[in-house]
């Protein structure tokens, strides 16, 4: 049987294993490594905490709004910034244009977006919300906004800025590369 098919049947029983004993795995296979384990460290628990807060939030607040986490990120980019060219949604929301194109045919077919040709140049599309997906946003944001505000409970106000803070310098730090 595997290490990690042994942890798993030692762990929790749900199949998967804690930040704990994910952490000391980690920490004996790099044993006697030269590597900068802070960073290693800060990098995964970004990606687990984005992860585990995304399906905590596409299970709990979209999913009854029949919403996935990147339908969502599309509609909030056309919400906050009006009228806007498919290739911006598509970086804005940091999908590639294929994905885009899909999720923005399934949110047409619902009413929410309309998609149109850009009046100065034919190749171009913009992509609007419908009033619907006015209506949508604007009730279904104060709902998300509340689930934000339990998953970040045991941070205080300064905790939560400087958790924004840092991520934005982190961010800062992968556009330069």
């Amino acid at each position: 049987m595997s290490r990690y098919a042994d942890a798993a049947r030692d762990g929790d029983g749900r199949g998967h294993h804690t930040l704990a004993e994910t952490e000391s795995a980690v920490a004996e296979r790099l044993d006697g490594m030269s590597v900068d384990v802070e960073s290693m460290a800060a990098v995964q628990n970004i990606y687990r905490a984005a992860n585990t807060i995304r399906n905590h939030l596409e299970q709990t607040v979209l999913a009854p709004h029949d919403l996935t986490w990147t339908g969502w990120v599309v509609l909030w980019v056309v919400w906050i910034w009006g009228d806007i060219e498919t290739r911006h949604v598509a970086e804005e929301a940091g999908i590639s244009k294929g994905t885009l194109t899909g999720v923005i045919g399934t949110l047409e077919k619902r009413g929410l977006l309309l998609r149109r040709t850009h009046p100065d140049d034919a190749r171009r599309v913009l992509v609007a919300l419908t009033p619907k997906g006015r209506k949508l946003m604007n009730t279904l944001f104060p709902i998300f906004n509340a689930a934000e505000a339990r998953v970040t409970a045991s941070l205080s106000t300064a905790d939560k800025t400087h958790l924004a803070t840092s991520l934005r310098a982190v961010v800062a730090e992968v556009d330069e590369f």
